[in-house]
């Protein structure tokens, strides 16, 4: 009956997602504000169409949060709180997308926009998977759940945490579930146990009061530029190690039994390098690539700019000179330590003739959950049950900080059970999501609520 509840309702979820799709929820943005509230009206009127009681709007300071809740299964049932998030990345440049970012396609069994894997498309699953339960003459839905979607994951989630404070009696529950991760291949079901912390910063450059000619004043003065360019490389050594003192001091070191485990996920090096049209891949020596994007911590620049960079030449030395600067940060390493760290290095390595500011942006810590608890055994049969095979347990290279968070803060693990591919290009133009991976969500999550109501029913 499950089965073909959704094969019955397969195109209408897919409808759905599009329009939600449609919809600009740019959260970086100021000018998309309308939109990132009309995305929250969207799910908020599909949340109640699927059974969701007590559907709302949580103000914040910034975006609102979307809440609501089923809590019928009754007291001896475990309660799951599930987190996503509606807002997306920019999708800047526009002009490098085979189609405009917010009118999604579906091609070659992908859905192509903006958001459609990160992580609109994955959050619907949870709203579809819901709906099915509550429809599909299965019992209904066999564990209490709480829905707490948020509007500014892709700023850092300020507002959230607030409101994780403020209401920790109203999200008590036993597990967060959340699909905001991915799994190695279709054919390969994976769930993520550990995700790298973050620490952003934004660093501004300073050389002369003005732009300066550079016939009259080349060779003359500090190039801001040429300064930052140097300070940015000195920053790996040829090793590719990190040289900021003291950045490796936390950091968790895995015995070899531990790496040989995380060498069982399947990896083709030469298929990797491909796949990005790189002739091999790089990184600290030392570590393969599977542990270089997920248990070694990172530096990285995402963003450089200065001077003309216009139609044409125009021959100045510029006064300021900026660069986005992240690092991925790994279990023992904190935020706020990496944060002083790096502002402190970074400053110390200006030469004469500049000045350096450095603002940091938004950080996240690191996290690695549990594999031995209900919730876990719970997801990981659900994927044996639909894929036909246990999922590996892998370690994520991205962050989502609040995982971390809502340990600190309502002592719960999280279970990322996420269905999207390396490939599907978030945050990149043509961010696309596999129409199989969409409805392989939807499939699976009901078996994660009937495996865990069935392990933790008190």
């Amino acid at each position: 009956m499950a089965i073909s509840y959704l094969a019955d309702n397969q195109q209408r979820f897919l409808d759905e997602l599009l329009d939600w799709l449609r919809i600009p929820s740019v959260s970086a943005d100021p000018k998309f504000h309308g939109d990132v509230r009309r995305a929250a009206d969207f799910l908020k009127a599909r949340l109640e169409e699927a059974g969701v009681q007590n559907v709302a709007l949580c103000e914040t300071a910034g975006n609102p949060i979307v809440y609501g809740d089923y809590l019928t299964a009754g007291p001896s049932r475990p309660t799951v709180l599930v987190y996503g998030h509606y807002d997306v990345q920019p999708a800047d440049p526009y002009e490098l997308w085979h189609s405009p970012p917010f009118e999604p396609v579906i091609q070659d069994g992908k859905i192509y926009a903006r958001g459609a894997c990160d992580d609109k498309g994955q959050a619907y699953m949870h709203v579809k998977a819901f709906e099915m339960m509550m429809r599909d003459g299965q019992g209904g839905v066999p564990c209490n759940v709480k829905f707490m979607i948020e509007g500014e994951e892709e700023i850092g989630s300020n507002n959230l945490a607030l409101f994780v404070q403020a209401n920790k009696e109203k999200l008590q529950a036993d597990v967060i579930l959340l699909s905001d991760t991915g799994i190695i291949a279709n054919d390969v079901p994976s769930i993520e146990v550990g995700l790298r912390g973050l620490s952003y910063h934004e660093v501004e450059v300073t050389g002369p009061n003005r732009d300066l000619h550079s016939g009259l004043y080349g060779g003359a003065v500090q190039n801001p530029i040429n300064a930052l360019c140097a300070m940015i490389a000195s920053l790996h050594d040829e090793n590719g190690h990190i040289t900021i003192p003291g950045f490796y001091d936390n950091v968790e070191e895995l015995t070899p039994a531990a790496r040989a485990e995380l060498a069982k996920a399947p990896f083709d090096a030469a298929d990797f390098a491909a796949s990005i049209g790189l002739p091999a891949a790089y990184g600290e020596a030392g570590y393969s690539t599977p542990e270089r994007t997920s248990i070694r911590p990172t530096l990285d620049v995402n963003g450089i700019w200065g001077g003309y960079t216009g139609e044409g030449a125009k021959t100045v030395i510029a006064s300021k000179a900026f660069a986005k600067i992240s690092m991925r940060l790994v279990p023992n390493q904190t935020s706020d330590e990496i944060t002083a760290l790096f502002q402190q290095h970074f400053a110390s390595i200006a030469p004469a003739g500049v000045t350096v500011q450095v603002r940091p942006h938004h950080g996240g810590e690191p996290v690695v959950t549990p594999t031995d608890s209900a919730a876990y055994r719970a997801a990981a049969a659900a994927m044996e049950t639909t894929f036909g095979k246990a999922p590996v347990p892998t370690r994520g290279g991205g962050s989502i900080p609040i995982v971390a968070m809502f340990k600190s803060e309502l002592g719960i693990d999280s279970v990322l059970l996420g269905f999207g591919l390396d490939s599907d290009a978030i945050h990149s133009p043509n961010e696309h999501f596999g129409v199989f991976n969409f409805l392989k969500g939807i499939e699976t999550i009901p078996h994660f609520y009937r495996n865990y109501a069935a392990a933790e029913t008190r």
